[in-house]
This record gives structure tokens, sequence and C-alpha cells, in this order.
């Protein structure tokens, strides 16, 4: 008796699992998702420079400023973007006017 109160088949813990379980999840993913892209949404700016990207653009441009020094990286956007350009430095945007 002792045994069969021990043994992990006595107790099913899928029966304790309803089947509609995968299905109530599914419309929570999509929810998730759809929420992610709208936190995410950045409106077009009329300044050009890198893009956000999810954090990502922010991250590049820092570790640019970071790598080639404030120079170089102002002449590498100046280059890429015309003498106008957004970018990010330290989490902030910043704007970067030359001729």
């Amino acid at each position: 008796m002792v045994l069969e109160t021990l043994n992990p088949m006595h107790y099913n813990i899928t029966s304790l699992v309803p089947d509609t379980m995968p299905v109530a999840t599914v419309p929570i993913l999509i929810l998730m998702c759809f929420l992610f892209l709208i936190w995410n949404h950045e409106e077009t700016s009329s300044i050009p420079g890198p893009g956000y990207c999810m954090g990502i653009g922010p991250l590049l441009s820092h570790g640019r400023f970071l790598w080639m020094g404030v120079g170089k990286a102002c002449n590498y956007y100046n280059k890429t973007y015309g003498e106008f350009v957004r970018v990010w430095i330290s989490g902030e945007e910043t704007f970067i006017i030359s001729k």
C-alpha cells in the first residue's frame, strides 16, 4: 500500500490541466505580440539618421561614438545622412549640425 501511494503514475498530473489550456494561450500570445508591436512603434521622423528599431539604433550609434570618437563618428554620420543628423548618445536623442 505504501509503494502504491509513492508511485508517480498513481497521480496523473496531466488530468489536472484541462485540454482547453493550449486553446486559451493562443489569444493571449497574439495579444502580447500586438501590444509589443504597438509599444515599439515609432513615428517616422523627418530628420535623417539611424532608425530606432526596438532600441538597437541607439545602442549602435552610442557604440560608434565610443569606438570612433566624437569627431570621426560625426564625420561618418554627416557623410552617410547629410549635414543635419539625429543620433543617440547615452540614450538621449542628439542632433549633429555641420557643414
